[in-house]
């Protein structure tokens, strides 16, 4: 089962410069814990969930506040906590946190089920030629294996609906021809017609699997040209970062500062991975990290989860300025 048919399409989202109580509002409306931050492009930047809001979890009355609200069914907040939100001139791009990550359509079941585990998050975008067009959480995938398993359980017999239905056909038709005397063919206690003959529901059946086959191959094709359609920022967008190559790009890290260097490239790729084509990159704003995606945007998060503790730093900047604008990032580890 690829993510395209287990995500919810209808996604509910936020501008960059949405402002915090708007979306406080949203939260508490859709009863959702989180928000995706899509620009006007559709490119996802980031996610808002209540946390962000909030402040961090050493804010244990705020925090307390919010989820009984939850449970308020319209009553009051609490004063102290309204004064905390409301007064705090905020937007969604100041509060959201990132990298995000995403992935393409037709990621299948497992890689998602990897992706929410191994980040430990809770739901994961859906991207088409980089842009969101949906987004699959938890929920999602254990529904997809609900359905997953019930439909196993009712595979039809082996040559299908079809092959039944005209091996029907043909019996009745040879029975009627061949032995014309034999007088009336067996009725069906439950339609009253021939058991042998087909119903109309039989062929009804038919033209539904004739117009699901339809939709399969369309949605194939367009699959297929948007496949063709994507250029080497699309190929490493939806690309992943398996153990083996992060294990492999420390070793080589290793061996670096054995040569006596200060730094080594974790990744190189085209500014066009970025959301914002590298700009924050170039210009060093301290948010640049929330416009990574794909590999870059989990090289990032292996960084922040797995040697920030051990005190590596990570810096990215721009390798070349083709025309005058940015070229190539590459994303450094640092240890002096």
């Amino acid at each position: 089962m690829k993510a395209r048919d287990m995500m919810t399409r209808n996604v509910v989202s936020v501008r960059p410069d949405t402002p915090t109580r708007e979306i406080a509002r949203i939260l508490l409306d859709k009863r959702i814990s989180a928000v995706p931050v899509i620009d006007e492009n559709g490119v996802p930047l980031g996610m808002v969930s209540e946390g962000d809001l909030i402040g961090p979890a050493s804010d244990s009355a705020a925090r307390r506040e919010w989820w009984l609200n939850h449970l308020a069914e319209g009553e009051a907040l609490n004063p102290e906590f309204l004064t905390h939100l409301w007064t705090t001139d905020r937007i969604a791009r100041e509060v959201m946190h990132g990298p995000l990550v995403t992935v393409e359509e037709d990621a299948d079941f497992t890689e998602v089920a990897r992706l929410l585990a191994e980040y430990r998050i809770k739901r994961v975008p859906v991207l088409r030629e980089g842009q969101a067009v949906g987004i699959v959480s938890r929920a999602d995938l254990l529904r997809a294996l609900t359905q997953t398993a019930t439909s196993q359980a009712m595979t039809p017999p082996r040559g299908g609906f079809l092959a039944g239905v005209l091996a029907h056909l043909d019996e009745s038709f040879h029975h009627r021809s061949d032995q014309p005397d034999q007088g009336p063919l067996p009725v069906s206690s439950s339609t009253g017609a021939p058991a042998s003959v087909p119903t109309a529901a039989d062929f009804k059946h038919l033209v539904t699997d004739h117009e699901r086959q339809e939709f399969e191959h369309r949605r194939e094709e367009r699959r297929q040209a948007a496949e063709q359609r994507r250029r080497t920022a699309i190929e490493m967008i939806e690309r992943h970062v398996p153990d083996e190559k992060w294990r492999s790009l420390l070793h080589q890290a290793c061996e670096a500062a054995q040569r006596g260097e200060k730094e080594f490239m974790l990744l190189r790729f085209p500014s066009a991975v970025c959301s914002d084509g590298g700009r924050a990159i170039n210009v060093t704003e301290a948010d640049w990290p929330t416009t990574l995606r794909g590999e870059a945007a989990e090289t990032y998060l292996r960084w922040e989860r797995d040697l920030k503790p051990r005190g590596f730093h990570l810096t990215a900047r721009v390798l070349d300025f083709p025309g005058g604008v940015p070229g190539d990032i590459g994303l450094l580890l640092v240890w002096e």
